[in-house]
């Protein structure tokens, strides 16, 4: 049916899902030519030994059986690792497109060509079937009123939690209309003159008074302004699940701050990969994979890593526009007793140790490095009564509960 409130007609949706329907996805292999022919003999060896399992089969010979078997399990073992990725390609007959009546695949009504919402500006297209390229210049053209006020949007929310247009997933007549629409405008402005690259608009923003603004909560501004539409004030924002880890790396000194590569495996506790439907295992990553930053832990859809989903990371299952920002005793307790960050106080403990030869530089030293800021007399009288709690001999051991209550503290995990 046709949009009930904005002007998006079913023929709209159906027109831009006919870009798409005239193409294929075939998986393009990636790596040296040597690696990619290995791969193809492997395979055809493995053809070789499924026709020879299945004439055992046909022999009832036991013996030869289990032998062709056994030969197939050993090659399957030997499968040369080639990295694929899927790609899009155009098919030589072209597809006919039809609208779906009610949306039934079955029931198809008329036919459809690629085509853009008509209550948008006009698509030029040079063939005289419009094309996935011409669709991609469609998207990013001047003309086009959406695309780069959505993604100024987005960064805006990243950085002050809640976007100009506060519904971020709907800019249409259901939606909030901009607090600051101008301002808005010329972001999208901006971001569209600096050949849409993000960098030069987080600077922009990042470096503006207004995101260096206090989060400090005046109580007239909070009678006049509760939700701080007007940005009268930074808002206070609890660090996300990755950068939380990334915080804890950096605090302990042993970020690995190399870009890219395959995910790797933090320490977890132990039984966490039996709890999906099919068991699975959880080798944590040695040396400096071992402390990458949050982005690259693998991610299993079924049993997420716990540090990940306890701070509201994405399920990863369907797409996400806003992460919530829970506040549960279970992420205090993660902070506290989860193993990768058990780990890293002991590290960020050895740190404290070899900072100084008196305690009060070491506890300079981790609240430098945690919060960014020398402690207050009570914090420090606090920080003598853990040590003075453990009169053991001086080492790296007397100064963890330092270093885990350090890694546990709310402003540790918040942006002011």
């Amino acid at each position: 049916h046709d949009h009930k409130y904005d002007p998006l007609l079913q023929a709209d949706f159906y027109g831009l899902y006919a870009f798409l329907n005239n193409d294929d996805e075939p998986e393009l292999l990636l790596g040296p030519p040597a690696r990619r022919r290995a791969l193809s003999d492997w395979q055809e060896r493995e053809k070789q030994l499924k026709q020879r399992v299945q004439r055992a089969k046909k022999s009832a010979d036991a013996d030869v059986l289990g032998r062709a078997q056994a030969e197939l399990r050993s090659h399957r073992q030997r499968r040369p690792r080639v990295d694929r990725t899927l790609v899009l390609a155009a098919r030589a007959e072209p597809r006919v497109s039809h609208l779906h009546i009610k949306g039934d695949f079955t029931r198809k009504g008329r036919v459809v060509r690629p085509s853009t919402p008509a209550a948008l500006h006009p698509l030029h297209s040079a063939a005289a079937v419009p094309t996935r390229l011409d669709l991609a210049r469609w998207l990013v053209s001047p003309d086009n009123p959406l695309t780069s006020r959505v993604t100024v949007n987005r960064l805006w929310q990243r950085c002050f939690g809640r976007g100009l247009v506060a519904t971020e997933n709907d800019f249409g007549t259901r939606g909030e209309r901009p607090t600051h629409p101008a301002l808005l405008d010329w972001l999208a402005t901006e971001f569209v003159a600096n050949g849409w690259r993000r960098k030069p608009i987080h600077r922009l923003i990042v470096t503006s008074a207004t995101y260096r603004q206090s989060s400090y909560q005046r109580i007239e501004l909070v009678e006049r302004d509760p939700t701080n539409r007007l940005l009268a004030r930074q808002t206070r924002l609890r660090l996300d699940a990755e950068v939380i880890r990334d915080a804890a790396l950096c605090a302990a000194g042993v970020l690995d701050p190399r870009i890219g590569g395959p995910g790797v495996f933090p320490p977890q506790a132990d039984g966490v990969m039996q709890l999906g439907q099919m068991a699975r295992s959880w080798k944590p990553s040695a040396g400096g994979n071992r402390f990458r930053r949050g982005l690259y832990t693998f991610f299993w859809r079924a049993t997420p890593h716990p540090a990940l989903r306890v701070f509201d990371a994405p399920s990863a299952v369907e797409c996400c526009t806003r992460r919530r920002c829970s506040n549960t005793p279970l992420q205090a307790l993660t902070l506290l007793n989860g193993p990768a960050f058990v780990e890293l106080a002991q590290h960020l403990a050895k740190q404290l140790f070899s900072s100084g030869e008196r305690d009060d530089a070491r506890i300079d030293c981790g609240f430098a490095r945690c919060v960014g800021r020398p402690p207050s007399l009570d914090e420090r009288r606090v920080v003598h009564g853990l040590l003075d709690a453990r009169p053991t001999a001086d080492s790296p051991s007397r100064w963890l509960p330092v270093a885990r209550v350090l890694l546990n503290l709310d402003e540790f995990i918040t942006r002011e």
